[in-house]
């Protein structure tokens, strides 16, 4: 790994305060993070794993870092990120993405939550943490992260998490639990649109809605602005039809109460999903607001694109990376850990050249030092 690689690193992390005695420290910290993101990447799940790997590859390592006192010791590792200021960490992350990645403007930003399963520590009365993710789904990227607080919910994370981001024409994809007029008024403030779903927690606005498009329909969208898109899927003995209208207009959102609490709604939507596997035949049908203009195609695409979080983000963390299967658990480090998940999966991610999946290539980046350094310098 070159010299410039190991300055990236730093660069972005220098600012992070040392939680040790300086005086004391056998290990500097650009070392401990450097060796975990390295490890984490390569395959190591754990404060062992990430002392295992340094202590095998200490030769590559010392060609880039001062390893006079050799590698420190797992219980190093869980004492330091245990201690590391989470927040600190994050802006370092956030600093690390916005200098290193090309971000797509105008791309769907998809939010949403993940609660750490094994995080939890019953002897301590400590509940498992949940992280409030933002997936750019053009890039396949995180781009921040925020960890819920004790015991509020992601309503509190969200706005916060919304804040670190440049929304500038992008779509912003939230769960029903992101239906609120505060966080609508803050994509829009920081320059985004929003897509919205609208359920029955939201009374007045659902039941306006599903009338509204039930009295369209009867008059087959006599009227009424509206496009539509379908969409259709199959393989393997199923198939999915997706159908998408939208409608808009003064006087058709007029038909909304409290419309004018939503800051430049533009669009009420109603999705339609359609599952035929064999005789069997699921129909659902859901609903939305959003700031975005008149365009079915372009929402239900957004629509789509908000899955991504759970299909390429969620699930690559908890069968790639065993994310729910960790047992890290003592002070600030579980969320520190999943930092340096979400820095090794940006890093994998963007890696376009070996073929596999994420697990297939975190197996190269252990056993092959050049695949390793492919990784990190991108």
């Amino acid at each position: 790994m070159s010299k410039p690689i190991t300055a990236t690193i730093e660069a972005h992390f220098s600012d992070i305060e040392d939680p040790r005695r300086t005086y004391l420290n056998d290990h500097p910290l650009i070392n401990i993070v450097t060796i975990a993101l390295c490890a984490v990447i390569a395959g190591a799940e754990s404060w062992n794993d990430i002392a295992n790997f340094g202590q095998q590859k200490i030769d590559w390592l010392s060609k880039f870092l001062d390893l006079k006192n050799g590698i420190p010791s797992h219980d190093t590792f869980n004492r330091v990120f245990a201690r590391l200021d989470p927040e600190q960490f994050r802006q370092g992350f956030l600093s690390w993405v916005q200098a290193v990645f090309e971000i797509t403007n105008g791309q769907v930003i998809a939010i949403d939550g993940k609660q750490l399963r094994r995080s939890h520590d019953k002897s301590n009365r400590k509940k498992a943490i949940h992280m409030v993710s933002a997936w750019a789904t053009a890039n396949h990227l995180v781009l921040g992260q925020v960890k819920v607080k004790g015991k509020s919910n992601e309503i509190t994370a969200i706005p916060a998490l919304l804040a670190l981001l440049d929304l500038s024409g992008c779509i912003v994809t939230i769960d029903a639990i992101g239906t609120q007029t505060e966080i609508a008024q803050q994509i829009v403030d920081q320059g985004g649109d929003y897509l919205l779903p609208v359920k029955k927690n939201q009374k007045q606005l659902y039941e306006d809605i599903k009338l509204f498009f039930q009295l369209a329909q009867e008059n087959e969208f006599a009227k009424v602005y509206h496009t539509y898109h379908r969409t259709t899927n199959g393989g393997h003995g199923r198939i999915e039809i997706r159908q998408c209208w939208a409608i808009s207009g003064a006087e058709s959102l007029d038909f909304l109460r409290g419309v004018a609490n939503w800051p430049k709604l533009q669009t009420m939507v109603m999705m339609q999903f359609e599952r035929r596997i064999k005789r069997k035949v699921t129909r659902q049908t859901h609903y939305f607001i959003t700031s975005a203009t008149n365009d079915a195609q372009a929402i239900l695409a957004a629509k789509r694109s908000h899955w991504g979080i759970e299909n390429e983000l969620h699930w690559v963390l908890d069968v790639a990376f065993r994310e729910d299967d960790s047992r890290v658990r003592q002070g600030n480090a579980p969320q520190n850990l999943a930092v340096l998940r979400h820095m090794a999966l940006n890093l994998l991610k963007r890696e376009k050249t070996a073929k596999g999946g994420i697990k297939a290539k975190r197996l190269q980046a252990a056993w092959n030092n050049d695949y390793l350094v492919k990784v990190l310098s991108g």
